[in-house]
């Protein structure tokens, strides 16, 4: 299930989709998935709440497992009531998982193990050991240790289920070599894996002597994506550094000289050298500068999406061709809104080229076409509109009390003001392909959301669930839709978790009597 609710990240590459299926399995899925959709949409099926729990730690959800306690135990919630899969054993602080990645295994493909036909997570430890662990039992199944010369902290898809990326954190110079005026250069490493079975590409290093005042760096699309505090972007290939400044090849397992040290690489404690060391600039592919870093490629042919680089030009979005940087027609998107929080964009992850554009009332789903007469030029146009359940009042209207005084208001409602039903996520089912939209309403003295279900291509309500917990927008919130599973983790104060889980239920003497009645 791809995510397509508000982005945390500043960057993002869009991918066209990859067909895993031959065409007679493919069509069996496709048929499958249809009557699944009819029957999600159906006006009988209703979506129960079977299951609510709460947890003092991160609560996170992937592809029908549910992890709590740092990844240490993982539930499924694909039976009818969500049942335990494995627990592992309790470990130290230095030892707890702080990020993981669940990769799936690829259909028609051969692998060494009879154990790589399953899921496997991809775990990243505190104390620096990257571990493949069976997504069904908690085994695990390999380990490699990374390295002792940082903190490596992050998890992420270079190439979604092929590559992996796993950084560091930022070094930061000590108080005293601050207070001599001595700099750290190296800002963070990158070590990138191909998975299954593990192979090392290299550990990189992200040097500010070669690429000047960066504040972050990230990998995507085998795309080295770097960015400075003034909001510029700049775009490298990965695999034209690789080839460039890798210092020696390193294998996994295998026997390595390495700074006058010799060891296994990817075993403790000698773990993995840094073997990527870039000493020239390397060839620039792209750049530009937007608000914040923001910047997104996608759409066809290749687009990019930018804020213009000014705090007043927030909300603002341009839309411009990679090629030649030529700005769209109708390529200036502005939701005008008034709003605590700010409306969003970003490439439809649907590769139909498409773009949704997110404010606290409407969704907009946009569409890149050329323009007619002039092939070379692309324009932007509505494909459609789904707008919030709004009813036409003036706030600005006197007020009469029952005494009869006369009261006018001073004030006008903003446009994600609880009173009003106001979008929060919206997210696509990339298997039933479906749109879902989570809309709230104040209601008294608490918030109600409900999940409404779109079609993909028009943009047609199709069916709306209620969610029975209620909603406080000043909580941090994650709803998921997963065929015939609902599910909302919510983040409290205090940092107490709660998760909610629906599952769809279809009453057959329902259906029979509404088709009897018509």
């Amino acid at each position: 299930m791809d995510q397509a609710r508000k982005p945390n990240v500043c960057h993002r590459l869009s991918r066209r989709a990859l067909g895993f299926f031959s065409r007679d399995s493919g069509v069996v899925q496709r048929t499958n998935l249809g009557i699944l959709r009819a029957l999600v949409c159906q006006e009988s099926t209703k979506f129960k709440n079977v299951w609510t729990t709460h947890s003092k730690s991160p609560i996170a959800y992937e592809r029908g497992r549910i992890y709590f306690d740092n990844y240490r135990c993982c539930v499924s919630s694909v039976a009818l009531e969500p049942r335990k899969l494995y627990e592992m054993p309790k470990c130290s602080k230095s030892e707890k998982i702080e990020d993981a990645l669940l990769w799936e295994c690829p259909v028609g493909e051969m692998l060494p193990n009879p154990s790589d036909y399953k899921s496997s997570l991809i775990a990243l430890t505190a104390h620096n050991w990257l571990l493949r662990i069976s997504a069904t039992t908690g085994k695990v199944l390999e380990k490699i240790y990374l390295a002792s010369y940082c903190k490596f902290r992050y998890l992420s898809w270079d190439t979604p289920q092929e590559v992996i990326a796993v950084k560091s954190a930022q070094n930061k110079a000590s108080a005293l070599a601050q207070q001599a005026g001595i700099q750290q250069p190296v800002l963070l490493y990158l070590a990138v894996f191909h998975v299954l079975p593990f192979s090392l590409i290299g550990i990189l290093e992200i040097n500010k002597k070669i690429f000047g005042n960066v504040t972050d760096a990230t990998l995507s699309h085998g795309i080295l994506i770097v960015m400075y505090s003034s909001g510029l972007v700049r775009l490298y290939s990965f695999q034209a550094i690789t080839e460039q400044f890798m210092q020696q090849k390193l294998d996994l397992g295998c026997a390595c000289r390495w700074g006058g040290t010799t060891g296994t690489v990817g075993e403790a404690p000698f773990g993995i050298p840094c073997n990527i060391k870039i000493t020239d600039a390397p060839a620039l592919l792209f750049e530009v500068s937007s608000l914040e870093n923001a910047f997104q490629i996608g759409g066809h042919p290749w687009h990019y999406i930018i804020t213009p680089n000014k705090k007043k030009q927030k909300g603002v979005f341009h839309i411009c061709a990679l090629k030649d940087n030529s700005l769209a027609k109708n390529g200036i998107q502005e939701m005008e809104c008034c709003s605590l929080e700010s409306d969003w964009i970003y490439f439809h992850p649907d590769a139909s080229g498409r773009i949704i554009h997110v404010g606290p009332q409407q969704v907009k789903v946009l569409k890149l076409n050329e323009v007619e007469n002039n092939s070379a030029q692309h324009q932007i146009s509505e494909d459609f509109v789904i707008l919030a359940n709004r009813e036409n009042k003036n706030e600005n209207l006197p007020t009469v009390t029952a005494s009869g005084r006369v009261v006018k208001k001073k004030y006008t409602l903003l446009d994600d003001d609880p009173e009003h039903e106001t979008f929060k996520i919206v997210d696509y089912e990339d298997e039933l392909d479906l749109l879902s939209v989570v809309a709230v309403t104040q209601i008294d003295a608490e918030g109600k959301a409900h999940l409404d279900f779109h079609c993909n291509e028009y943009g047609t309500l199709l069916k709306s669930i209620p969610l029975v917990e209620s909603w406080d927008v000043t909580y941090s919130h994650e709803v998921y839709f997963d065929r015939d599973l609902v599910l909302h983790i919510e983040q409290k104060p205090s940092r107490v978790f709660s998760c909610y889980v629906y599952q769809m239920v279809c009453d057959p003497g329902e259906e029979e009597e509404t088709t009897n009645r018509s």
